[in-house]
Parts: structure tokens; C-alpha cells; sequence
């Protein structure tokens, strides 16, 4: 699924995205994190799709763990 997130520096300053669009993960998240549920993101957003979101939340939970991997290394 994370292959539907891209970094281009040349759409959204280079932020992580859906593949696609403007829509940046970070924004996907917030609503999330906002207690929105998927549907209203699709609301919100009419050019996602349902994989979009998931992979946004993939993609969030991959970094995640790299860094805690980074962090917690001895």
C-alpha cells in the first residue's frame, strides 16, 4: 500500500503525499488523529479513495518504526 505515497520537492515542498494529488499524509493523519473516521476524509478529500487512507496510515506506522528501532537501538 505504501507504494500510493510519494515525495516529489516538486508538489507540497516535497512533503510525503498520495501518489496523484496535493493531499499530504501529515493532513490524513490530523483528521484522524481528530477523531474523524475514514468516510469523512473521503468527504473531505473527494479524490481519495479508502487505500489511500490505509496507506497513509501505513506509511505513518512504518516511519514510526524505524525511528523507535533508531532510538531504542543499544
Amino acid at each position: 500500500m505504501v507504494d500510493r505515497i510519494s515525495a516529489d520537492p516538486e508538489i507540497c515542498g516535497g512533503q510525503a503525499c498520495v501518489k496523484g494529488t496535493r493531499v499530504p499524509v501529515y493532513a490524513i493523519l490530523d483528521f484522524l488523529a481528530a477523531g474523524n473516521t475514514v468516510e469523512e476524509i473521503l468527504d473531505e478529500y473527494p479524490q481519495l479513495v479508502r487505500e489511500d487512507v490505509l496507506a497513509a496510515v501505513e506509511y505513518a506506522a512504518m516511519l514510526a518504526r524505524e525511528e523507535f528501532e533508531t532510538v531504542g537501538a543499544p
